[in-house]
């Protein structure tokens, strides 16, 4: 059984809010948007209809959506069948919000908390039993107009109907791709993806200060090759920009397990520091990793930053030999290009073969995370598939490291790969149908 969802209320209109609420009122939902402020509310009703690009497609999905504050409309929320909350990723003024939407809300109504790391535990600590009951994450992806990518998280005292209500509503009626994470730190797209973003900016300083590779190569070798968007890893982190993958780090210095394998980059290296305090975050400030010009000609070029060095120069064009345009000779390669590989994008697969069941409780819903959220055409375990899994834990146990759990798993069943047609290899050591998108 799942509960019904006619009404939908958010709290917060900032750019997660405002996409929330477009997108309800797109598919047809009635939505309330509540702000700190009226002034605060038409703002955010006003970029939903008018931003570039509009949150919204059409008149009549502007029309469903009502305003109003948190001092004053708060009553309405008796109104609503899912209230999600989107403000500021701050643990205390989370509880304090949802206090009173508790004290305000009908029986049964579904409330959720759109954090990217915070765990659900926390928010709802000394909460009463009645929200405990009825709440989760909905975390969305940036844009949510464009991508896929929900995490759905239940806490411990969630009801039953609560995940499978959301994962319809998600499904179904926004068009999004649900996938069904634990209640841990960042989750799965973030835990996954924040590590292979900051071990690709360790790794990557290492390689530019020994003069092995560039930037230009590196984000060559890990875009196409390996299935990333043609960003690259240096690209997607001025798209982000160093100021978030900062806080992320801090997030993650603060609340991953000890010896958790992130620990070590979880701050960014010291020249990528020296960027932050220079306010040189990315494309937000006009450049980051790289930027663009105009030349004398009057035509614009691109130009890369050397951290170490603090100069800027012109961009090169990267001519990868036919080995490295494939991830499964890519990854085995001699020379920089196979190292840098090995070293951000390996570590990033067996990383995540360590965190199942610690995540999710299968490797499905890490693949669609990152698939979903991270534009990667291949998840890690698909990829692990691509490179041939043998080989690595062939790698690993000639190294003497721990082959990490799915992997062993893997082994332990005799499987060459974790997928075999519509099927995928469970923590069990047993093949499972792969649920439907």
């Amino acid at each position: 059984m799942t509960r019904r969802i006619g009404k939908v209320a958010v709290l917060g209109g900032g750019t997660m809010g405002g996409g929330i609420a477009g997108l309800c009122a797109d598919r047809g939902l009635d939505v309330l948007l509540l702000e700190i402020s009226r002034e605060a509310a038409e703002a955010a009703r006003t970029r939903i209809v008018s931003g570039r690009p509009p949150a919204i497609d059409t008149a009549e999905a502007a029309a469903r959506i009502s305003v109003g504050t948190f001092d004053d409309d708060m009553a309405r929320l008796a109104e609503c069948d899912w209230i999600c909350e989107v403000v500021v990723e701050n643990l205390e003024i989370k509880q304090s919000l949802l206090k009173r939407v508790e004290a305000a809300r009908k029986d049964g109504s579904i409330v959720t908390s759109n954090t990217s790391g915070i765990p659900l535990k926390a928010i709802t600590e000394g909460m009463p039993e009645r929200l405990r009951r009825d709440v989760a994450v909905t975390h969305f992806f940036n844009p949510v107009k464009v991508m896929r990518l929900v995490e759905l998280v239940p806490g411990e005292a969630t009801a039953p109907d609560v995940i499978p209500t959301l994962a319809s509503l998600m499904r179904d009626r926004l068009g999004k791709g649900p996938v069904f994470a634990k209640d841990t730190v960042n989750f799965i797209g973030n835990r996954v993806g924040c590590f292979w973003i900051l071990a690709g900016l360790h790794v990557g300083a290492g390689m530019r200060r020994a003069g092995k590779l560039d930037t230009e190569t590196m984000d060559a070798v890990m875009s196409a090759p390996v299935g990333v968007p043609s960003t690259g890893l240096f690209g997607l982190v001025d798209l982000i920009g160093l100021d978030v993958m900062d806080l992320v780090a801090q997030n993650l210095a603060a609340n991953l397990p000890a010896g958790d394998a992130c620990l070590p980059y979880a701050k960014l290296p010291e020249a990528e520091a020296g960027m932050l305090a220079a306010g040189q975050l990315g494309r937000k400030s006009g450049g980051g990793f790289t930027r663009m010009v105009k030349a004398d000609d009057g035509s614009r070029m691109r130009e890369v930053f050397e951290p170490e060095a603090g100069t800027w120069r012109p961009a090169r064009e990267v001519d990868l030999a036919g080995p490295l345009r494939r991830v499964e000779t890519l990854f085995f390669a001699d020379g920089p290009e196979g190292d840098f590989v090995r070293d951000v994008m390996g570590a990033t697969l067996t990383y995540a073969a360590g965190l199942v069941p610690e995540i999710a409780d299968d490797i499905v819903n890490v693949d669609r995370a990152m698939r979903w959220g991270f534009g990667w055409k291949m998840g890690p375990f698909e990829l692990l598939d691509a490179i041939g899994p043998e080989r690595i834990i062939a790698r690993l146990e000639g190294a003497g490291e721990v082959v990490p759990k799915m992997l062993a798993v893997l082994k332990a069943a005799g499987a060459p790969t974790f997928y075999r047609g519509n099927e995928f290899l469970g923590v069990d050591g047993k093949w499972h149908a792969v649920p439907a998108e």
